[in-house]
C-alpha cells in the first residue's frame, strides 16, 4: 500500500519474483534470514522495550514478541542495496498479466466466488479487482513472505535508513500481537515487514485490516485468504472506491490531439478519442488520458485509478491491477503497440531470443520476453561459449547469430 511503497519495493516499486525472464510482481522466494549476535542491536532493543511499555504494550507481549527475535544482517543489506529497477509498462504487464497469472486468477475467482461476492456486498469492490491485487501482491497467496516481522522491523529500526518509520511499524506490530490477531511465530512477511496475502505493513494493518470471518482475529496470514481479501477491499472502499466504474479504458488517440486536461468521455469522443476495443465509453465522470513512457498504448483513466494508486502509487502497478482485473473477467489484452526497446528489440524479438538460447542449452527458464537475471545469465554463458565479449546484454545482432 502507499505507505508501504515509500520503502521502495520495485514491481513496484515491486517485490520482484523469479519468472521466465527473471522478473516478477510479488515477493520472491526468501533467502535464509539468520539472526546474528549484535550488541548494539541488543542495547537498542532494551531501550525500545521501555518505550513500548510506556505506550501501553504489556510486558508479556514484549517478552513474547522478542523471544527468539534477533538482528538480521541480510535485511539491512536488502535495505541498503535496493536497485532502482524500473521496468517498462510492456514488461510489467507481461509479468502482471501473464497467461499463468490470468488463468490462476480465474481459478481463484471461481474457487472463492461466494466469499468474494460477500466481500463485494459489504465493501462494494468487485471480486476481480480484489483478486488482481491478491495476484500482484503475493501471487494469490503463494508468496506471502517468511521473514519474522519483529526481527525484520526491529533490525531496520535500529540499523536502517528510516529508523523512525520502522520503529513506528514495530510499535504497531506489538499492538497487533497484543490484540491477539496473530502469534509472534506466525507474524511473518517480507524483509521490510509487509505481511500476508495482501502485503500490509503493520500500520496499514491497524488502519484497514478486518475480521471478515468473525473469529475475533484479523488473520491475513492464514492459508484461508478471506480476511486478507476483505481487508484489501476495505482499504479500497475507505479510499473512495466507486462500485460499477472502471479504473480506466485503453483508447486510441488521433494524431495531433492533445491529451492534456480533464474531459468527460463524450468530450474526448468529440475530439476523436475512441476505445481501443471499439464501441463507446459511458459517462463515468471527468477523465484524463495518460500514455506511460510517452509512447505506446494510451489509457483514459477515472476516479478508481486514483483509488488503486492509494494502495500503491506506481503507475505501472495501478495499470497492472486494472488490466489484470479486466482480463480475469474476459477483457482483451492490450491492443496498442509498444515501441521497440532501447536496443531496437520488440517483446517478440526478446521472446525469440529466450527460446533460441534455451534451445541451445542456455536455459532462460521460460520465454516471456522480459529480460531478467536468468536471461542475462544465459546470454553471458552463451557469449562465453562462443568466444564473444561477455556483456549479458540482449541485442538484434545476438538474435541474428542464434537464428
Amino acid at each position: 500500500m502507499i505507505s508501504r511503497r515509500a520503502i521502495t519495493f520495485g514491481i513496484p516499486a515491486l517485490l520482484l519474483t523469479a519468472c521466465a525472464g527473471g522478473g516478477g510482481v510479488s515477493p520472491s522466494a526468501e533467502p535464509e534470514y539468520r539472526a546474528v549476535p549484535n550488541s548494539g542491536y541488543d542495547a537498542w532493543v532494551a531501550a525500545f522495550k521501555g518505550r513500548a511499555a510506556g505506550r501501553g504494550i504489556s510486558q508479556s507481549t514484549i517478552d513474547a514478541a522478542f523471544r527468539g527475535a534477533g538482528y538480521l544482517p541480510l535485511v539491512v543489506e536488502r535495505d541498503r542495496n535496493q536497485t532502482e529497477f524500473t521496468r517498462t509498462l510492456e514488461d510489467y504487464l507481461a509479468i502482471a498479466a501473464s497467461p499463468e497469472r490470468v488463468s490462476t486468477g480465474k481459478a481463484m475467482l471461481r474457487r472463492y466466488g461466494s466469499t468474494l461476492s460477500a466481500i463485494q456486498g459489504r465493501y462494494g469492490v468487485e471480486p476481480q479487482v480484489v483478486t488482481a491485487i491478491w495476484g500482484l501482491e503475493s501471487r494469490y497467496g503463494e508468496q506471502r513472505g517468511s521473514v519474522p516481522v519483529i526481527s525484520a522491523v526491529s533490525t531496520l529500526a535500529y540499523d536502517g535508513r528510516r529508523g523512525a518509520f520502522f520503529e513506528q511499524q514495530l510499535m504497531a506490530a506489538l499492538r497487533i500481537l497484543q490484540r491477539g490477531d496473530i502469534s509472534p511465530e506466525r507474524m511473518t512477511g517480507s524483509w521490510a515487514g509487509a505481511m500476508g496475502h495482501t502485503q500490509f505493513i503493520p500500520t496499514s494493518f491497524e488502519a484497514y485490516a478486518v475480521d471478515f470471518t468473525g473469529d475475533g482475529r484479523r488473520d491475513i496470514w492464514s492459508d484461508d485468504p478471506t480476511d486478507a481479501l476483505a481487508s484489501a477491499a476495505a482499504y479500497l472502499s475507505r479510499s473512495g472506491w466507486r462500485a460499477g466504474q472502471p479504473w480506466g479504458v485503453e483508447v486510441r488517440v488521433p494524431a495531433g490531439v492533445s491529451t492534456s486536461g480533464r474531459r468527460r468521455p463524450s468530450q474526448w469522443a468529440a475530439l476523436g478519442v475512441r476505445p481501443a476495443a471499439g464501441g463507446s465509453i459511458p459517462d463515468y465522470g471527468s477523465a484524463t488520458i495518460i500514455r506511460p513512457g510517452g509512447r505506446g498504448p494510451a489509457f483514459m483513466i477515472f476516479h478508481n485509478f486514483t483509488v488503486i494508486s492509494r494502495y500503491n502509487n506506481a503507475t505501472n502497478y495501478v495499470i497492472g491491477v486494472g488490466h489484470l482485473s479486466d482480463r480475469l473477467v474476459g477483457g482483451a489484452p492490450i491492443q496498442g503497440d509498444f515501441p521497440p526497446d532501447s536496443k531496437g528489440m520488440t517483446i517478440d524479438d526478446r521472446r525469440e531470443l529466450q527460446e533460441r538460447l534455451t534451445a541451445r542449452g542456455f536455459d532462460t527458464a521460460g520465454a516471456d520476453g522480459v529480460i531478467g537475471s536468468k536471461t542475462v545469465a544465459a546470454i553471458s554463458a552463451y557469449q562465453q561459449s562462443a568466444g564473444l565479449p561477455v556483456t549479458g546484454e540482449p541485442s538484434l545482432d545476438l538474435l541474428n547469430r542464434l537464428r
